[in-house]
C-alpha cells in the first residue's frame, strides 16, 4: 500500500457495510480515527495524507453516518454501546491488535468504550474536542440535555435543528476568527447526508442515548488513572460544544497529558489540520 494514497474500502461487520478510509503501510504503527456528529471520516480528509508516511491510518464511518449502511432505527438500536461493539468487531476484522486512538465528539465515547474493554490494545489517545468530563460540556448542550432528561416532541424539536444546514454550519463556523477559511463543501456535505430518509429517528435515538456516556465518565477517568495511557489533547479553544475545561481536565487524571488549545472551533481540522498532524506525529514519535 502506497503511503501517498488513500484507499476507500468497505467491510461487512455484523451484517452491515462499514465504509472506511485507509492509508499508510500496514507494518507502521496503527492509528484509528473516530469521527463525531454530524460528520464522517470525511472530516479526516486533510489529516490522513499528512500522517500516512509514518502511520497506518484507518478511519471508519460509524453505522448511520457517511457512506456506511444506515439501517432504519426500528431495525437497529442506535446506541453508543452498539456503535462501540461494531467498531470493536471492525478493528478485529482488520487485524488491529494494537493501535492509537484519535477521538472527536461522538468518537470519544465510542473509542473510550474500546479502551475500557481492551486497555491492552490502546497505545495512545489523541483527543480533538472529544470529551470525558462534565467540565467539558458547553452551553450548546442545553437542548440535548433536555432531550436526555425527557424525550418528548417538545424536547425533540430543538435537537432536530442541530442537524439542519444552519445548525451544522454553526458547528463548523462558531468561534473562528476567520470563518472564510472553512470550505462550505464541508458543512453542505454533512447536511446532505443528514437529510437522508431515516436520519431523523437515527440521530434522535443517538442523542437521547448520550446520557449513557455521562454514566461512564467515572469509568473512563479511572481508566486514565490506572492505565497512564499517553494522551494528547489538540482542542479547538473556541468550541462552545466541548469547552477547553474538558481538555484541561485530562491532566487531573493524567498529569503527563499534553494539552494544546488552538485558536479555532469544534471542527479544528478544517483550519488546523497541518498543526494537528505535526502535534500528533511529534507526540506519537516521542511517547511510543
Amino acid at each position: 500500500m502506497s503511503a501517498e494514497r488513500i484507499h476507500y474500502r468497505t467491510a461487512v461487520v455484523g451484517g452491515h457495510e462499514i465504509f472506511y478510509r485507509e492509508a499508510g503501510s500496514p507494518d507502521a504503527p496503527a492509528l484509528l480515527l473516530l469521527h463525531g456528529f454530524p460528520t464522517s471520516s470525511h472530516m479526516f480528509r486533510d489529516l490522513i495524507p499528512r500522517l500516512a508516511a509514518r502511520h497506518h491510518v484507518i478511519a471508519p464511518d460509524h453505522l448511520g453516518f457517511g457512506h456506511s449502511s444506515a439501517p432504519p432505527a426500528d431495525r437497529f438500536a442506535y446506541t453508543f454501546a452498539n456503535l462501540a461493539a461494531l467498531t470493536e468487531e471492525f478493528t478485529e476484522q482488520l487485524g488491529l491488535t494494537r493501535f492509537a486512538l484519535y477521538i472527536q465528539d461522538y468518537g470519544a465515547p465510542i473509542g473510550l468504550r474500546l479502551a475500557l474493554k481492551h486497555p491492552e490494545r490502546i497505545t495512545a489517545i489523541v483527543t480533538q474536542n472529544g470529551n470525558a468530563y462534565t467540565e467539558g460540556l458547553g452551553e450548546a448542550w442545553a437542548a440535548p440535555l433536555a432531550l436526555i432528561a425527557e424525550r418528548t416532541p417538545e424536547t425533540e424539536a430543538p435537537v432536530r435543528e442541530i442537524r439542519s444546514l444552519e445548525g451544522i454550519k454553526w458547528q463548523y463556523l462558531h468561534g473562528l476568527p476567520d470563518p472564510s477559511l472553512v470550505s462550505p463543501d464541508a458543512y453542505h456535505h454533512d447536511a446532505a447526508l443528514m437529510a437522508r430518509e431515516g436520519q431523523d429517528a437515527i440521530q434522535l435515538d443517538l442523542m437521547a442515548d448520550y446520557g449513557s456516556n455521562f454514566d461512564l465518565y467515572p469509568a473512563f477517568q479511572e481508566y486514565f488513572r490506572t492505565s497512564g495511557v499517553p494522551l494528547l489533547a489538540a482542542w479547538g479553544a473556541h468550541d462552545e460544544i466541548f469547552v477547553p475545561a474538558g481538555a484541561l481536565a485530562f491532566q487531573g487524571d493524567l498529569p503527563e497529558a499534553e494539552v494544546h488549545l488552538l485558536p479555532t472551533g469544534h471542527f479544528a481540522l478544517e483550519t488546523h489540520a497541518a498543526q494537528i498532524a505535526a502535534l500528533i506525529d511529534d507526540f506519537l514519535t516521542r511517547r511510543l
